[in-house]
């Protein structure tokens, strides 16, 4: 069902690109016969260093597919591809950045290693610090390897430093006989989720809840927590911590495909940020395209939204900033915008203002809960 899944058959674009989920030793083998082909044209007759064609991760080159058989839709690459050239001098640390990351990852496959992508920055940066001087750098050149070999990061031994946690009617396992983590029992900061993708994929899930809220921020997360919102409508709650990482997201995606009569619903701040972590859940990221089809969810918008303004002091109401108006702005060239949603970002913007989820505490802190209450059983969501 999986293959059925991501098969371009059941979307309505057949452009689809993306990264195979592969075991350790064909990782391998794609890296030696991209190390192979480099050798086999520096020695020939007429040597020459082979450029790296990398699937472009613009958002030019991205597009969302909508399924026919599903009511996911997520953003997807198309075949087109950008090159590294070391012969190009504003290119060449890009080339060889490619390469190292290639080498570590070949190493950790042989011993059959995991690492963070924070544990292979300071690897690098005590190894070859004259390429590797942040860690953004390392971030782009682990998706660029990812782009040539076509396979998912975590199969080239690197998992992701998860920030989120998870709360409510959920019950886990890692295997049968092992402890069972209640996840109602966890306190306001919930359980944590682990970084380990292997780990959650066979995970072992129960719940009794029938709604899964997705949280932009820890503090209402917490605050949800607390209040045992979970017992006054049953389920789950969910929270990256701000924009999610790859392993939130990936437990959500895998809980959502667990549970299927579940809706999800995501409860972010008025504004393009907020907006933005939405469509990260929703569709994916550009950036990750290759892979969004592992982790995109039908995630639905409940609030805040502009018709919630009602509910908040004008004095409550936020300027936007400079940032806020690049990411809006981002957001209208992207073609993932659905047109409610592409309302909302307008409002946003004529009014130049934003609202924070903790503005409807002027109503007292127990009305945060039943404001998601009255909002799930009235259906008001998008």
């Amino acid at each position: 069902m999986a293959d059925l899944y991501k098969s371009s058959l059941f979307y309505s674009d057949q452009l689809l690109c993306y990264a195979d989920v592969l075991p350790r030793s064909q990782v391998q083998a794609r890296i030696e016969v991209a190390v192979l082909n480099f050798l086999k044209t520096l020695s020939s007759p007429t040597p020459a260093i082979t450029d790296l064609a990398l699937i472009n991760r613009r958002t030019s080159n991205s597009h969302v597919r909508r399924g026919l058989l599903t009511d996911v839709s997520s953003v997807f690459l198309s075949h087109s591809f950008c090159v590294r050239s070391l012969m190009r001098p504003n290119a060449a640390k890009a080339f060889i950045r490619v390469w190292k990351v290639m080498e570590i990852c070949y190493q950790l496959l042989i011993k059959g290693k995991m690492v963070t992508q924070r544990e292979l920055f300071y690897k690098l940066l005590s190894s070859s610090p004259e390429f590797f001087a942040s860690q953004l750098q390392v971030n782009i050149s682990i998706q660029e390897v990812v782009a040539l070999l076509r396979c998912s990061r975590h199969c080239l031994g690197i998992m992701a430093s998860s920030r989120g946690a998870i709360a409510g009617r959920l019950v886990l396992q890692k295997e049968p006989e092992q402890e069972i983590v209640d996840c109602t029992m966890c306190g306001s900061s919930g359980h944590a989720i682990t970084g380990d993708l292997n780990v959650l994929e066979k995970l072992i899930i129960q719940s009794d809840g029938r709604y899964i809220i997705v949280v932009e921020k820890h503090a209402i997360f917490q605050r949800l927590a607390e209040d045992h919102i979970f017992n006054q409508i049953p389920s789950i709650l969910v929270t990256g911590k701000g924009y999610p990482d790859i392993a939130t997201r990936f437990l959500l995606h895998r809980i959502s495909k667990t549970f299927p009569h579940m809706p999800l619903f995501a409860l972010v701040d008025w504004n393009p940020a907020g907006l933005a972590i939405l469509c990260t859940f929703k569709f994916g990221s550009v950036g990750m395209g290759l892979e969004a089809y592992r982790y995109a969810c039908n995630v639905k918008w409940l609030g805040l939204r502009g018709d919630d303004l009602q509910l908040i002091p004008e004095e409550s109401l936020i300027p936007l900033k400079p940032k806020d108006l690049q990411i809006a702005k981002s957001l209208m060239a992207s073609e993932i915008l659905k047109e409610p949603y592409r309302e909302e970002l307008e409002l946003m913007v004529s009014r130049c203002q934003r609202a924070e989820i903790e503005a409807l505490y002027c109503h007292g802190y127990n009305f945060l809960g039943k404001y998601i209450v009255e909002k799930i059983v009235q259906a008001n969501y998008i």
